[in-house]
């Protein structure tokens, strides 16, 4: 059985990158009938903040990635690390090191002026002398000094290390008794049952440092897939500005998680020339084997547009409901059919979707001066006045083609083109010149509403 994880650090948001990982090892858990397991890795208290691992668990909960089973902290499981310290200890496979941090940088300085590598030189390693009073010692792992360690990576192929030039005997403890990152990361994929690790290639050099704590514990390596970073249309690393923020931002900006998850899923991954992925699709389709070797990169339009199409294809029903985080309250309107009919086609996003809705059922409170300059010349106000007055003289109005048909009986009567009298009226009834069709703009309002906003208009005297 398949079993994958996703291990966040509790120490800053989600990101995009992280969440696309996420996603991997969700799918291909999921492919194979397997496991998900969430883990949250807040072992540095000094870095760790509830409001970063809510925020992970919120955006697991609003993008409907469930993990099979409770969620593991590895802060609840430091006396399995160190039971596992000192079983190393004990079988000779890890010391205690009671170098000084002075020393350590002396020896640092010293390697740094000889161009050598910076690296503990194992002093403690075979140490058998009376340890210093006044010093605190880690625990170092014995790493090999000599040989090579091979990575099998299922996206980059073997990957050989030479163990000399990547290792010394790293720390797997600290002074204070906690355990560092490599150590609990190896000790927490065996005993889950982790067989398949899915994550970031910039964890590749960590890869070594772990395999290394597999096979001094005799726990079997799980096989790994070291994914490519994403990057900016420079190809460079992702900032804040090119789209590495807060998952649960793009939630704010009005992006679908379905959207979102299908853009992800195409970053670094394909299935021929298919660009849209339903859930299921992409639990059928992905393989972490098809991963590109190479850096993928970060399209917002791609992203709008995968959006924009998920939003024309959401029920009415769901967009209300969804429209309310938005600040927007339609249930009870009982044109939003016909308003959410019209718009849906026009938005990239929610939040433009409800910033063009707000556009329309509320009242212009300033007109566009290049709209106005365009739409109010000639006789434009006695056509406004000849069509408020076909308005006013009218019994019902609820269909668009109901009010279709009384512009098109001003323009037939005055004898003037369809602009004599869409432009001012778009400028009386939006304040600017773009937006939806009149007619749906007037049912969606109505017949007084629309009166009203064209004597408002003549009034200010554009």
């Amino acid at each position: 059985m398949v079993v994958t994880r996703f291990a966040p650090s509790p120490t800053g948001y989600l990101h995009i990158g992280g969440l696309r990982t996420a996603l991997f090892s969700y799918l291909w858990a999921k492919k194979n009938n397997g496991k998900f397991v969430l883990r949250i890795e807040d072992t540095d208290k000094a870095r760790n903040s509830e409001e970063a691992t809510q925020a992970i668990l919120n955006a697991f909960e609003w993008l409907g990635l469930e993990a099979d089973g409770e969620i593991t902290y590895q802060s609840k499981r430091e006396d399995i690390y160190k039971k596992y310290i000192q079983q190393l200890l004990d079988e000779g496979k890890a010391y205690k090191c009671y170098m000084s941090k002075k020393e350590l940088d002396v020896l640092r300085e010293e390697q740094m002026a000889n161009k050598e590598r910076t690296k503990y030189n194992g002093k403690y390693r075979d140490f058998c002398g009376t340890p210093p009073e006044d010093v605190n010692p880690v625990i170092r792992i014995k790493a090999p000094l000599s040989g090579k360690i091979v990575v099998h990576d299922g996206v980059k192929g073997d990957i050989v290390f030479q163990a000399e030039d990547i290792l010394d005997d790293f720390i797997i403890a600290r002074a204070d008794g906690s355990p560092t990152y490599n150590f609990v990361v190896a000790i927490d994929d065996a005993l889950m049952g982790i067989n398949e690790v899915i994550r970031g290639d910039d964890h590749l050099s960590n890869t070594p440092k772990q395999i290394v704590v597999y096979e001094a514990l005799g726990f079997d390596i799980p096989k790994f897939y070291h994914v490519p970073m994403i990057h900016n249309a420079q190809g460079k690393k992702l900032s804040k500005r090119d789209g590495a923020t807060d998952v649960m931002a793009y939630k704010e900006m009005g992006y679908l998680p379905q959207a979102l998850l299908n853009f992800l899923v195409r970053l670094g991954w394909s299935h021929g020339d298919q660009e849209i992925f339903s859930m299921n699709e992409m639990k059928e389709l992905f393989d972490p084997k098809d991963i590109n070797k190479s850096a993928s990169i970060y399209n917002t339009e791609k992203l709008d547009w995968l959006n924009s199409h998920y939003i024309k294809n959401t029920p009415n029903d769901e967009l209300v409901e969804l429209l309310t985080n938005f600040g927007l309250i339609l249930s009870s309107h009982d044109k939003k059919e016909i308003l959410l009919d019209a718009l849906k086609e026009r938005a990239k996003t929610l939040k433009e979707l409800a910033e063009l809705i707000h556009e329309i059922i509320t009242a212009p409170d300033a007109y566009d001066a290049k709209a106005v300059k365009k739409a109010f010349k000639g006789n434009a106000i006695e056509v406004l006045e000849e069509f408020a007055n076909k308005l006013d003289e009218a019994k019902e109005l609820h269909l668009p083609s109901e009010y279709h048909h009384i512009m098109q009986e001003v323009v037939d009567n005055m004898e003037i083109g369809f602009g004599k009298i869409g432009n001012p009226l778009r400028v009386a009834l939006l304040g600017k010149m773009s937006g939806p069709g009149l007619d749906v703009v007037m049912s969606v309002i109505g017949k007084d509403e629309t009166i009203l906003r064209i004597t408002n208009a003549i009034a200010a005297d554009l």
